[in-house]
């Protein structure tokens, strides 16, 4: 192994540490169906993935954004067990980046508890630790914001930081926050979507990103 490109690097969660897709997607068609609201097609509701769901649903039903969050977390939890899935390789990446001395964090959109039990759920909660999640910031990705946070708890500078993410907002706020931004293609975002947004590596699979961050 040669020595790490980054002395930090942080994670998005959903999408690219954990296979949450299928449960979010399912989540929002069912608070919007509960709500007797229409649902979007499932490139749309894709793309909201990498947003807070007060984001989400205030500019959309502000009305009835917060019965709808309650819903969708209500059902949400209940079936993380069954509905999320792990990325094969990634465990073992997370533990050589540790090894090889790479500080290594969530910023994430969801609320911590939601995202620690994510983590249990796919058995990385003993790999990493959740350094931003949706209640640390008052600004959310595509703004620096949570990604600055993460830093400031490692005490960790941007220049010597990565983020990895799998849609375009989480490489937005990488460039915004001055850390380098990887985007990674397995999850809500397509390869063109990732690909638009400059001065960013876009990485096929977990090999690739591997290579990417520790060489």
């Amino acid at each position: 192994m040669t020595r790490p490109r980054f002395t930090t690097v942080l994670f998005d969660l959903d999408g690219t540490l954990a296979n949450t897709i299928p449960l979010i997607v399912a989540s929002y068609r069912h608070a919007l169906e509960a709500h007797g609201l229409p649902v979007p097609e499932e490139p749309e509701l894709r793309g909201w993935i990498g947003r807070t769901l007060v984001d989400i649903f205030t500019k959309r039903h502000p009305d009835q954004a917060e019965s709808i969050v309650a819903e969708y977390t209500r059902w949400n939890v209940a079936h993380l067990p069954t509905l999320v899935e792990t990325y094969p390789g990634v465990a073992e990446l997370l533990a050589d980046l540790a090894s090889a001395g790479v500080r290594i964090g969530v910023a994430t959109s969801k609320r911590r508890f939601s995202a620690e039990a994510t983590l249990a759920a796919v058995q990385l909660d003993g790999l990493v630790r959740v350094a931003a999640a949706m209640e640390d910031t008052p600004a959310h990705k595509p703004a620096p914001d949570p990604l600055l946070h993460a830093l400031d708890v490692f005490g960790a500078d941007a220049a010597g930081a990565a983020y990895v993410g799998d849609a375009a907002v989480d490489l937005l706020a990488a460039a915004a926050a001055g850390v380098h931004g990887v985007g990674v293609t397995w999850g809500a975002g397509t390869r063109a979507e990732l690909d638009a947004v400059p001065h960013a590596a876009v990485v096929d699979t977990v090999g690739e990103l591997r290579a990417l961050l520790l060489g």
